[in-house]
């Protein structure tokens, strides 16, 4: 059984950093500092995760004073009103702590890493703008530091699971990608309701997407190439979005024919969007859009995941397939009721970041998601939480 990239995954502890790591009186380490950026939904969860673990002292930043205000008040948290478009002033947020987590929208997300370069600490992102991460790409080159973007659920978590199936292949011949993230009881015409980032959602829905097509990388147009599919009864519509793939395409590019991404919603949600983007031209107005996606879909803590990755190949010569199934419903963690998009995005940058604190992960340099372990990420005290269903049924079928 050859690994696409599971030799490659990262156990060493070796080139531990010590930066922004408070020390008790005998010389251990106690809690290590840590900053967040963005203090909505998924920024102020992430920080509530870190906190109640005891290992993080936290700075929950935003521009925001109003949003700072609503943070529940911890003795390992802390808030600062801070500009992300003021360098200095984020250089110096930064400088001494071990590292920085952006939950902001994707556009401030070069500025952010810039000035954790800067600063000297480690970088991790949720974003899922493709432009974006090249440029994370480029700045992790010339940094003394670790650089993980792309740490959520989609891309994220995603990869994580498509490497780890395909590496049970000699060969490979396709691997099929699908997330949404969806209301449990649907209840208007887009059958959706808002779960997360809304300038994230229309971006994916805007932006080319990344697709490997008979073993050739090419750029495919968002809400296209729709199909449906049943699972637990229920009929989902996948469509094209972009950046679900994360560097996976770059990754198994030369290693198989079929490579793919497609966000899961409830059937006849796609060709309401294509008419307002297209037909009504929203593409090209985005703040309206957002605005009418604010003030029109409510959000809902009764959500569902769905994750759903297919990969098919040779071992020993036969044909076969192979497929993880999951679904994660909201749930109580650390003592509050958190929504399944929540649960999923903050508990996955919370695991990589342990993972890196711990000296699982390399202390410099770019990471891919896929170069991380499924093994040691569901182990994981937050990686756990994808496990509501265990992994081994799923594999069983």
């Amino acid at each position: 059984m050859s690994a696409f990239l599971s030799d490659q995954r990262f156990i060493s502890t070796a080139g531990k950093q010590t930066v922004g790591v408070q020390t008790d009186s005998f010389g251990g380490t106690t809690m290590k500092n840590i900053v967040v950026i963005g203090a909505g939904k998924i920024g102020s969860t992430i920080a509530r995760l870190l906190a109640h673990s005891g290992d993080y002292q936290v700075t929950l930043a935003d521009r925001s004073a109003e949003q700072l205000a609503m943070i529940e008040k911890h003795d390992a948290i802390s808030v600062a009103e801070i500009d992300i478009s003021d360098s200095a002033a984020m250089v110096a947020l930064l400088t001494g702590k071990f590292a920085v987590l952006s939950a902001a929208p994707f556009h401030l997300t070069i500025a952010i890493a810039e000035a954790a370069s800067k600063a000297g600490v480690h970088y991790l992102d949720l974003t899922e703008d493709v432009e974006s991460t090249r440029l994370v790409k480029e700045i992790a080159e010339t940094a003394n530091t670790a650089f993980i973007p792309q740490c959520g659920l989609a891309p994220g978590f995603i990869s994580i699971v498509a490497n780890d199936l395909a590496s049970r292949f000699d060969t490979l011949d396709s691997v099929r990608m699908r997330v949404g993230a969806l209301p449990q009881y649907p209840s208007n015409a887009l059958n959706y309701n808002l779960t997360w980032s809304t300038d994230g959602v229309i971006n994916e829905y805007i932006e080319p997407c990344e697709a490997i097509v008979e073993g050739q990388l090419i750029k495919v147009p968002a809400l296209e190439e729709r199909e449906e599919f049943s699972l637990d009864g229920v009929t989902y519509e996948a469509f094209n979005t972009s950046g679900g793939l994360g560097t996976l395409c770059e990754t198994l590019k030369g290693k198989v024919r079929t490579l793919n991404y497609r966000t899961i919603r409830y059937p006849g949600h796609a060709a309401i969007m294509k008419a307002l983007l297209n037909d009504l031209g929203l593409r090209h107005r985005r703040e309206v859009l957002k605005d009418i996606f604010e003030n029109s879909l409510p959000s809902t803590m009764q959500d569902v995941v769905i994750i759903f990755v297919t990969v098919s190949g040779r071992k020993e010569g036969r044909l076969v397939q192979e497929t993880y199934a999951n679904k994660v419903y909201s749930a109580v963690v650390a003592g509050r009721m958190m929504s399944a998009i929540q649960i999923t995005t903050a508990t996955s940058i919370c695991a990589v970041l342990d993972m890196l604190a711990k000296g699982e992960l390399p202390s410099k340099g770019f990471i891919r998601q896929e170069e991380i372990g499924l093994d040691a990420f569901l182990k994981s005290r937050f990686g756990h939480h994808y496990e509501q269903r265990a992994y081994a049924d799923k594999l069983a079928g």
